[in-house]
């Protein structure tokens, strides 16, 4: 007779409980806060963070700061891409954080539960997050789980690789045995190289940076290429069709290039003594200088040389003489006589 009263109190009480709840109603054990849970002061604001997968994360786990509790987990859905996992978070109002702030998954201990940690970025912080704000999932990101890690492990002692370790081991040790100074060596070769190349990272950098150029040109640049390519298929044909005529070239020229060194072999002292004569030659024309290539320019042109064109004048041509007369012949007055022996001359001007 006692168990009815007890089972109208537990009625009433949860009835009071379904009309204490939201307006949507009553949803079962996720709409009532976790004792001890953070304040949410008198203006909360709600955040909208998006996982990738946020393992089992319930509604009321806590939203932390630097450990320390500053909201709860409000609900979590499906995002409208149906594939990434979107909570909503309730934080309270006297907590700043920057626009641009991350969301991370983790767990309280071991075997704890899960909550929310919403941190500063690592880069230059900006902004600050308000109500509504979405943090996307490219600035959230979980820990790994203890199953996983479980999981894992399980793999390697099963069926991974502990029961080869002995053996790798064993044959490591048969490798170095003896060898120690040439380990040594080669150590110190890969020291010294990987010293050489982070002295020449600028360079390594900057041959990436041309090659990186060179690709983006050869990119852009791939219908020419391809039609180069087309191009050359006819005469890569011709060339193959040619094989036995291009090999019989060859051996020709083989040939020659023989007959070539056998005569130069058996000519080369005349040859030799010919350069030794030709060398006295060769030595006058070097001392004549300046002096054989302006006889070249004259001969041609003798005796009608340039400086002739320049006392024509008109159908006439002026000469003018200068006659000195040998030792003890006078010359007369101008047309006072000839001495004997010269010729006579007009004077200008009669």
């Amino acid at each position: 007779m006692r168990a009815r009263p007890l089972l109208t109190a537990v009625t009433v009480a949860c009835l009071a409980l379904a009309g204490c709840s939201s307006p949507g109603g009553f949803h079962g054990v996720y709409d009532l806060p976790l004792p001890g849970g953070a304040d949410l002061g008198d203006h909360p604001y709600q955040v909208t963070v998006q996982f990738a997968d946020v393992l089992d994360l319930v509604p009321q786990a806590a939203v932390k700061v630097g450990d320390v509790p500053v909201g709860r987990v409000q609900s979590i859905g499906l995002g409208a891409d149906g594939w990434t996992a979107q909570t909503v978070l309730t934080v309270n109002g006297d907590i700043s954080l920057p626009a641009n702030a991350v969301a991370r998954l983790r767990q309280s201990s071991l075997l704890g539960e899960k909550f929310v940690e919403l941190a500063p970025p690592d880069q230059a912080a900006s902004g600050r997050l308000g109500d509504g704000a979405v943090i996307p999932v490219s600035r959230t990101n979980r820990n790994p789980e203890i199953e996983e890690i479980f999981g894992a492990l399980s793999l390697l002692l099963n069926g991974g690789g502990i029961g080869q370790l002995q053996t790798i081991d064993q044959e490591l040790s048969k490798v170095m045995n003896g060898n120690e100074a040439e380990i040594r060596g080669f150590l110190s070769g890969v020291d010294t190289l990987m010293s050489n190349l982070d002295a020449h990272r600028a360079d390594i950098t900057t041959a990436l940076d041309g090659l990186d150029h060179l690709s983006a040109s050869l990119a852009n640049r791939d219908n020419q290429i391809a039609d180069a390519l087309t191009d050359l298929t006819p005469g890569l044909k011709t060339l193959t069709d040619q094989r036995a005529q291009l090999v019989a070239m060859l051996d020709s020229l083989n040939q020659l290039s023989s007959v070539a060194t056998n005569v130069v072999d058996r000519s080369r002292d005349d040859l030799v003594a010919d350069l030794n004569a030709l060398a006295p030659i060769l030595h006058r024309l070097a001392d004549a200088g300046q002096n054989l290539p302006k006889a070249l320019e004259i001969l041609p042109t003798f005796p009608f040389t340039d400086p002739v064109l320049d006392a024509i004048k008109g159908d006439y041509l002026n000469v003018y003489a200068s006659l000195i007369p040998a030792p003890g012949v006078p010359l007369p007055p101008p047309g006072e006589g000839t001495p004997p022996g010269l010729p006579t001359l007009p004077l200008g001007g009669q």
